[in-house]
């Protein structure tokens, strides 16, 4: 695997500010998309899946808000800005990124709940989580050079967070 500075180094640049305009432009919204997926969904995902203890009613809101968060999400980057006075770029490609990457980051954690089993749906969810937020940590980590136990940590409290609200609005009913 190439890394991410061999990357960047080869991004085109007319300014030599290549790397810098590939970590704004791709880089940056698909992190915002990632990141909100992985964090903004867990909340219906695991309300539905506690108030209910019916895996396919997790799915379904899982699919439905991780369909939402990104259509909304690739709106919301793409009318930020027209990209001419940041230099972000092309704001639909940026809305096209943060959206899909909204979309990821909520679908892969609302898949386990294809399992029937709610005890085994959960407990892969909460796994798949785990690496979602190991992921990210991850990529903040490479590309904007966080350290990555600070970068897990500070992913990790906000999933603790959203899913701690969830676990209460699930449990009250």
């Amino acid at each position: 695997m190439e890394s991410a500075e061999a990357h960047l180094a080869e991004t085109p640049s007319g300014d030599g500010d290549g790397a810098h305009d590939f970590l704004l432009q791709r880089v940056q919204p698909a992190m915002v998309g990632l990141i909100d997926g992985s964090l903004s969904t867990l909340a219906p995902i695991f309300s539905v899946a506690l108030i209910s203890h019916k895996p396919l009613y997790a799915f379904v809101a899982g699919l439905a808000t991780s369909i939402g968060a990104g259509v909304s999400m690739a709106f919301s980057e793409g009318l930020s800005d027209t990209g001419e006075l940041t230099g972000r770029g092309n704001p639909i490609v940026r809305g096209g990124i943060t959206g899909l990457g909204t979309f990821v980051g909520g679908i892969l954690h609302s898949l386990p709940f294809l399992i029937p089993s709610f005890h085994a749906a959960l407990i892969t969810a909460f796994a798949v989580v785990a690496c979602e937020l190991v992921a990210l940590a991850f990529a903040r980590s490479r590309f904007f050079s966080t350290g990555f136990v600070a970068s897990l940590a500070a992913v990790s409290l906000a999933g603790a967070i959203i899913v701690a609200i969830s676990a209460a609005l699930g449990a009250t009913v």
